[in-house]
């Protein structure tokens, strides 16, 4: 089973291209966790696809069904820049049973942690449409199902009652924050580029409606934002969110569209900033939750750099290291304004401000 995008085509006098979200990227990380032999160190955990029922913990009935029928008839644009082709449907909701069985393997004891390598990403999806090349949001049903008793309560696991999910792709994670923005056992945190994707989201006054207010945090950088920027945002905002929750679970959406290498972004991180992030959260799981934390890939468009990203974030869950060395690091870290910039403490210090609402 294979995800075709389709072809990048705006308007009539733009020579069609390879889409954006392609297989490449993704298999070229897979690669690298290959020759490393990093693989040889994990476990592997087998994706299943998800059920309707569980598809509907957060998308509508209807628009499961319209998934459905587009597949079946062809292919086509099912939302706003997503397009899946004939029989798309088998290979999205693997994608989002891939959260799942990474849940389970969490949750059941079978392992600490997780890194599901999935494909195509799922934070735009919202309950009735796709966007932004997201069809289902896997994140948003596997802290469903977490919630729900997920993992078949084998292990001696503890229930969860309260899930985390810190956000790093670039791009705003729009599905998940509707998903959960009335829902007060579910704490959402949002690292991403100011006005990127989508343009009317994310804002730093979106906090939660209704008995959820105070549990979505939102964090837009401005472009340019370095090392210095994300590292003051996990201090001051993503940190002590998640410690002020107190979560029995820490999902991650892994982005790694934020790299100084990515052409849907504007951002200067280099593979070590993701690498300090990983450490931060891995650090946040063992003190709240256990060690329990799934990582789920996102977004993330440098066929070259994801690999060297994606890499370091699994070696800090697996807690080694490999041989591998990082042969664009020395640029990304040379370029200027890597520290914190004024501008960007400014946009810090406003979603900093909002903890008091937790």
């Amino acid at each position: 089973m294979w995800h075709n995008p389709g072809v990048a085509l705006p308007d009539s006098f733009t020579q069609p291209a390879r889409h954006w979200e392609h297989a490449e990227t993704k298999r070229r990380l897979h690669n690298l966790l290959e020759v490393s032999g990093m693989l040889t160190a994990l476990k592997r955990v087998r994706a299943r696809a998800a059920t309707d029922a569980e598809l509907a913990y957060v998308h509508t009935p209807e628009y499961i069904a319209r998934v459905k029928a587009l597949s079946a008839g062809g292919g086509g644009d099912i939302g706003e820049e997503t397009h899946i082709d004939r029989g798309g449907f088998d290979i999205v909701a693997l994608a989002a049973g891939g959260a799942l069985a990474a849940v389970d393997a969490v949750l059941s004891g079978a392992t600490l942690n997780a890194y599901a390598l999935l494909r195509p990403p799922g934070h735009h999806a919202v309950a009735d449409n796709a966007m932004g090349f997201c069809v289902f949001n896997n994140v948003a049903v596997g802290a469903h199902h977490a919630l729900r008793g997920g993992g078949g309560g084998g292990g001696g696991g503890a229930a969860v009652r309260r899930v985390a999910i810190v956000d790093f792709d670039v791009h705003h994670g729009n599905g998940t924050q509707a998903a959960f923005e009335a829902d007060p056992r579910v704490l959402f945190v949002s690292l991403h580029q100011d006005g990127n994707y989508p343009k009317t989201t994310g804002k730093v006054g979106e906090v939660g409606v209704g008995d959820g207010r105070g549990t979505t945090l939102n964090v837009p950088l401005p472009p340019g934002s370095g090392e210095g920027a994300y590292a003051a945002a996990f201090e001051r905002v993503v940190v002590p969110a998640v410690d002020a929750f107190e979560p029995d679970l820490l999902l991650v959406s892994a982005g790694y569209d934020a790299s100084f290498m990515d052409p849907l972004a504007h951002m200067m991180l280099s593979s070590e900033a993701f690498r300090a992030m990983a450490a931060r959260l891995v650090a946040l799981a063992e003190r709240h939750c256990g060690g329990r934390a799934v990582f789920l890939h996102e977004g993330g468009y440098s066929d070259v750099y994801v690999p060297f990203c994606g890499l370091a974030v699994v070696e800090e869950l697996a807690g080694c290291r490999t041989q591998v060395r990082d042969p664009l690091l020395a640029e990304a870290q040379a370029f200027a304004q890597q520290a914190l910039q004024p501008h960007q403490d400014a946009a810090i210090a406003a979603a900093e401000a909002n903890l008091t609402l937790l």
